[in-house]
C-alpha cells in the first residue's frame, strides 16, 4: 500500500516575503520511510531539486496556475551517493589554501548571509578562500557562487549550522 503524500504548501510564506526552506527541510525530516512530499510554491524551486536530489529524491513539477507549482519530491535510494556529490561543489581533489577569513553570518536575517558571503569572496584574488558560517544550507549562495565562476565545499557542522569554505575564481593554471 502506498502512503499519501506528505503535503506542504508554502506559497504563503513566500507571498509575505519569507524564507520556507526550513520549513521544508522539517518535512523531509518528518517523511516516513519511503513516503513523498508534495510541495506547492510560488515558483519552480530549481535549487530545491538540487538540494533534495543530494538527499535521495526524484523531483517532478507541473504548474497548477496562476504563477503556482506543485512539487513531488519521491525517494530514489540513492541518497549516500547523490549527497557526497551535492556536499562537495569541487571535486578536483587539489588542496585548497587556508581561508583568508572567515565570516560568522549565523545571526543575520536573509538575504544578510548570502549578501555578506558575496561580499566576502568578491574582495578575494583569484584562488585565495573565505570560510562562512551559516544558518542554514544556502542553496541560491551556491547558484549564485557557481554563475561568478568561485567553487566551494561545505557541509552541516553538528551544532547545527552550515559552514561553507569558497575558492575565488579559477586560479590560473
Amino acid at each position: 500500500m502506498t502512503q499519501p503524500y506528505y503535503d506542504l504548501d508554502v506559497r504563503p510564506v513566500l507571498r509575505d516575503g519569507g524564507e520556507p526552506f526550513s520549513l521544508i527541510m522539517q518535512a523531509v525530516s518528518a517523511l516516513a520511510p519511503g513516503q513523498s512530499l508534495r510541495l506547492f510554491a510560488t515558483f519552480k524551486p530549481l535549487p530545491l531539486f538540487q538540494v533534495l536530489g543530494a538527499r535521495g529524491f526524484d523531483a517532478s513539477a507541473r504548474e497548477i496556475g496562476n504563477g503556482d507549482w506543485e512539487v513531488i519530491f519521491t525517494p530514489s535510494g540513492a541518497a549516500a551517493e547523490a549527497e557526497q556529490r551535492t556536499a562537495m561543489a569541487d571535486q578536483s581533489g587539489d588542496a585548497w589554501p587556508a581561508p583568508v577569513d572567515e565570516l560568522d553570518n549565523r545571526d543575520l536575517e536573509p538575504p544578510e548571509p548570502m549578501v555578506k558571503t558575496l561580499e566576502g569572496v568578491e574582495a578575494l584574488q583569484p584562488g585565495q578562500t573565505i570560510a562562512a558560517l551559516l544558518p542554514r544550507e544556502p542553496v541560491f549562495l551556491f547558484e549564485e557562487l557557481e554563475a561568478r565562476g568561485h567553487s566551494w565545499r561545505g557541509q552541516m557542522e553538528p551544532e547545527g549550522h552550515f559552514r561553507v569554505v569558497i575558492r575565488a575564481g579559477n586560479p590560473q593554471r
